[in-house]
């Protein structure tokens, strides 16, 4: 319909009782969404050397041997013995005479001995930082680069 019919239609519809048509315009709207870089963030890890001081309580064991003659006959090879915190383990030797004898040579004592002593060193002991720095970015250079992903991470050492 052009816009002289709809005016004659509207003014007919004036006079009739019918109900009058108005046509109506709607607006539609599209969003969209694009990246814009607004900064950079760097992100290094720092690994950092301090000296601490180790204390600590270290238990220590050692053995003393104490050879022990007895020179006493024997008929057989005597077994190994535990005295307290000694072990005893015989020696025997065979000796040539008009017979044959066991004689018990020595004993040799075997004894435990424990004992704490406090020990102090200096160590060098390391630790991890992370730091991070923010570059922030013009918003017309933001405009006009592409949005980038991750970004490489650059590790540091520092002593």
């Amino acid at each position: 319909m052009r816009k002289g019919d709809q005016k004659t239609e509207a003014m007919r519809a004036d006079t009739d009782d019918s109900p009058v048509i108005i046509p109506l315009l709607a607006e539609e709207i599209s969003v969209g969404k694009r990246r814009v870089v607004t900064g950079r963030v760097e992100i290094a890890t720092i690994c950092r050397e301090k000296e601490e001081l180790v204390d600590e309580l270290l238990t220590r064991e050692h053995v003393q041997i104490e050879r022990t003659p007895v020179g006493t006959t024997v008929d057989r090879v005597p077994e190994i013995r535990q005295d307290d915190d000694t072990l005893i383990i015989p020696v025997v030797e065979e000796v040539l005479v008009v017979e044959r004898r066991l004689v018990l040579k020595e004993e040799v004592r075997v004894r435990r001995v424990r004992g704490a002593e406090r020990h102090q060193e200096r160590l060098n002991v390391r630790r991890q930082d992370v730091v991070v720095t923010r570059h922030p970015v013009r918003t017309e250079e933001a405009a006009r680069s592409p949005a980038v992903g991750a970004e490489k991470q650059n590790p540091k050492k520092e002593k």
